[in-house]
């Protein structure tokens, strides 16, 4: 453990195996340090990746990756307290822009194909500090031991302690982050397929929306796997601390999974799995500092995670910015110079890339999401609309368009309606 290192890379989630996979892959000699038993032992997240963005930087991983269902189907399904609507969208075709996967599997596999390109992965084996020199990160320090490098590349989740030790990032906000709580949920594979009206290696992704969070900021989502469901629920933290109804999140679920809607499509399944995460929703304005002295940040560490209102994105950019920052280390390589002049290019490769694009086309929505409304109101409006446009009353009905005029009025039109579209213009 004396040796020095190209690059020493902490955490091995996608962002830190994706860097430390190029970084070999360009002939660097990269440590990287993992604290659970295996890659993926400790990484939950999600279960849905979109592969189109990343595809042309690790053109060997995908042949062979162990995905679960290419998503074909998309749904949303939107839930009063006392009814539903269901929208399914149809129209993918293999190859597919998505898939679910279960991140202890492909993980695992990620750490396997990084080691065939000469990848050091040390497990169980926590970081306790950095070392310094000159003005700069020089390695870290594990237990009694000091480990030095060129650089280190901080990849160690969304509550990163290194990125917070080398002065990158201060401790969040709770109203900037969520929590994600899931259960996998093991079903025969036909009857899955049956159920879901599914061939092949098709899957569904489904959003919950509305009555599912009990007016908190939030959602419930579900991923068919080859033989078992994702289920589980994104909720801001802020708001599940002190918004009422006072719910524990995992009461929240239990209700969740007792609403018709859901519990049809779960009935013969067998719990094998519960977890939970912190997901970084603070968008671009509250990204962490990318570049320091010695010093890259990646993936959920520098907060690289869009809930776009539609969908919930980080394991792309995760993987994008492990690339970019390894590019990054190769390009500092070549100055001979590790400080923050050298590894600044990491910057501009990502304002170049979709990834810092993208935040920046998304940068309003947590302000445009924050709005008790759409959890509240609109779901309810949505549903006592159909309910009234496809009942048949005893005696004689109302033409469609008076109907909806009725139930809307007026002043809501002006008052609410049109000023929450001023704010969802920015989506």
């Amino acid at each position: 453990m004396d040796e020095r290192f190209d690059a020493i890379i902490v955490g091995g989630g996608l962002s830190g195996l994706a860097a430390a996979y190029t970084l070999a892959e360009a002939g660097q000699e990269v440590l990287l340090l993992e604290r659970g038993d295996y890659s993926g032992a400790k990484n939950i997240t999600g279960g849905r990746m979109y592969i189109r963005p990343i595809k042309d930087m690790f053109p060997d991983l995908w042949e062979k990756a162990p995905f679960e269902r290419g998503v074909a189907h998309e749904e949303v399904c939107v839930m009063s307290g006392s009814g539903s609507l269901l929208v399914r969208y149809s129209g993918e075709e293999a190859p597919y822009q998505s898939y679910s996967v279960m991140r202890a599997k492909f993980d695992k596999y990620f750490a396997k194909q990084a080691e065939r390109k000469g990848v050091s992965i040390v497990t169980k084996t926590r970081v306790d500090d950095l070392v310094w020199a000159d003005g700069k990160v020089a390695g870290v320090i594990v237990g009694d031991d000091e480990l030095r490098a060129d650089v280190v590349i901080a990849c160690d989740g969304v509550m990163s302690l290194i990125a917070e030790k080398a002065g990158l990032r201060k401790p969040g906000n709770p109203k900037h982050y969520a929590v994600g709580f899931k259960e996998i949920i093991e079903l025969d594979q036909e009857l899955l397929e049956a159920r879901f009206n599914l061939k092949d290696d098709q899957g569904v992704a489904r959003l919950f929306v509305g009555d599912v969070t009990k007016g908190k900021f939030g959602g419930g989502f579900l991923y068919t796997n080859k033989s078992s469901i994702s289920l589980g629920m994104v909720m801001g933290i802020s708001d599940l601390m002190n918004e009422e109804p006072m719910i524990p999140a995992p009461e929240m679920l239990e209700l969740f999974k007792k609403r018709p809607e859901v519990s049809a499509l779960i009935e013969e399944g067998q719990i094998v799995e519960y977890s939970a995460h912190v997901i970084p929703e603070g968008g671009y304005r509250h990204l962490s500092n990318l570049c320091g002295n010695g010093i890259l940040v990646c993936g959920d560490a520098a907060g690289f995670s869009i809930n776009s209102g539609m969908t919930v994105r980080g394991m792309e950019y995760a993987m994008g910015s492990g690339y970019y920052a390894a590019q990054a280390v190769l390009k500092a390589k070549e100055l001979k110079d590790f400080y923050c002049t050298g590894l600044s290019v990491y910057e501009k490769l990502l304002n170049d890339s979709f990834i810092m694009k993208d935040f920046k086309t998304f940068q309003d929505v947590p302000e445009a999401m924050d709005n008790k409304r759409l959890f509240t109101y609109y779901p309810e409006l949505a549903i006592n609309m159909m309910q009234k446009l496809y009942d048949i009353p005893d005696g004689p009905k109302d033409r469609i368009i008076p109907t909806v005029k009725g139930m809307l009025g007026f002043r809501e039109i002006w008052t609410i309606v049109t000023k929450d579209l001023r704010r969802m213009m920015k989506l």
